[in-house]
């Protein structure tokens, strides 16, 4: 009887029992098993790809570590109203790299900036630039707050989340996920970098992202190809509007948050107003991809449930789910676009500035193009995904 229930736990069909491998074989589905197994090599090979800037570090000679806050010492910091300048030395216990474990002190320097300055105290823990020369420590510069394994925790919550939830489809929507972010920063920025057509390029990716996490989706069959053809019709207007009414409302590129210091720092052969015209279509391309698959998937159901509608019939009823996602998908664009310039808008009335003022301004007009062209894009994936669904699924 021990025998029995031994060999009966460890039988391998146990394995497949367990939820964990369960998911694994949803991963695996037979209709999904090839673009997993190209997204897991895709994967692998961007891991291992260099981007070509690694050496391009500010500081050679020196260390990136975590550091624990021993003590501060606020003496030479000088208080003018919400201005705060002069540095901040704290003692520190270094916990990484080539000098852990040593105690040393590390100098806080504030610029009078409420955004970029921090103030730390006893038990933080830091991320510490430690400049060093023949094996000594020469300076040790504050730099941040260390948050990478808070970071860590919020990344893990998220994809715990997603795989109770979704189970084998959350896999291969982390795996799209970690595609998509490795493929931004090995592939999009690189070439921007190089001075590469930002437009193209930036079409081309997400392109390619738009096959890729279509494919993930419903596999390599009909719904995948009307979804993506509905969608790269929409993000190729988006990216027309986008290219037209930027040079039409007269907007440099430099509006985007850092896009100056690219220049400065020996970038001088960027077209900024090209990389602000692919911002508008990446920006809206999640948006795009996800009223495609809503409409392209309603349109199946309907077409599973009656297998002798036609085209016209399938295309009208893509029509009406399109009408209805519209409204609240662009509404979603708004707010996510709006949300990071509330202080900007508060700025506004608390001025007083006049609404016709305030619409004219560079920065406000750029937004408006972000959010009217990305608009564009979702109301026109709507009948051209209706369009080539109607078509594709209910051909025999």
């Amino acid at each position: 009887m021990t025998i029995r229930k031994f060999t009966t736990r460890w039988h391998p069909c146990w394995m497949f029992s367990n939820p964990v491998m369960s998911c694994i074989k949803k991963l695996f589905s037979h209709q999904t098993a090839a673009p997993v197994i190209l997204a897991l090599i895709l994967m692998a090979v961007l891991v291992i790809m260099p981007t070509g800037y690694e050496g391009a570090l500010s500081y050679q000679s020196a260390d990136r570590v975590k550091a624990e806050v021993l003590e501060t010492d606020e003496s030479d910091i000088v208080d003018t109203g919400l201005v705060r300048t002069g540095e901040q030395r704290c003692k520190v216990r270094i916990m990484g790299g080539q000098f852990a474990g040593q105690e040393t002190i590390a100098v806080n320097r504030l610029n009078g900036s409420l955004a970029q300055d921090k103030i730390f105290e006893p038990g933080d823990d830091a991320f510490v630039v430690v400049s060093h020369s023949k094996g000594e420590i020469t300076t040790v510069t504050m730099t941040d707050h260390f948050r990478l394994d808070k970071e860590l925790i919020l990344a893990g919550l998220f994809l715990l989340l997603l795989l109770l939830f979704a189970g084998g489809t959350g896999l291969r929507a982390i795996l799209s996920f970690v595609c998509t972010i490795l493929m931004m920063w090995k592939i999009l920025i690189p070439c921007l970098l190089r001075g590469w057509n930002p437009i193209w390029v930036s079409l081309g990716l997400v392109m390619v992202l738009t096959a890729m996490i279509l494919s993930l989706i419903y596999g390599l069959d009909r719904r995948c190809l009307a979804a993506a053809s509905g969608a790269a019709l929409g993000i190729i207007v988006t990216a027309v509007l986008g290219y037209l009414f930027t040079d039409l409302f007269q907007i440099h590129g430099a509006v985007m948050e850092s896009s100056e210091s690219l220049l400065y720092a020996g970038y001088q052969y960027l077209d900024l107003t090209k990389i602000f015209v692919a911002s508008i279509f990446l920006g809206s391309s999640g948006a795009v991809m996800d009223l495609s698959v809503d409409i392209c998937s309603a349109v199946y159901e309907v077409v599973q449930k009656r297998p002798d509608i036609g085209a016209k019939e399938a295309i009208a009823s893509g029509f009406a789910v399109g009408r209805a996602a519209c409204g609240s998908t662009t509404t979603t664009l708004l707010l996510a676009y709006s949300g990071s310039y509330v202080a900007l808008l508060m700025v506004f009335m608390a001025q007083g500035t006049p609404v016709e003022l305030m619409l004219n301004y560079k920065y406000v007009a750029a937004e408006i193009v972000h959010t009217i062209v990305g608009s564009f894009g979702l109301v026109t994936v709507a009948p051209l995904t209706a369009i080539t669904s109607g078509i594709l699924l209910t051909r025999k």
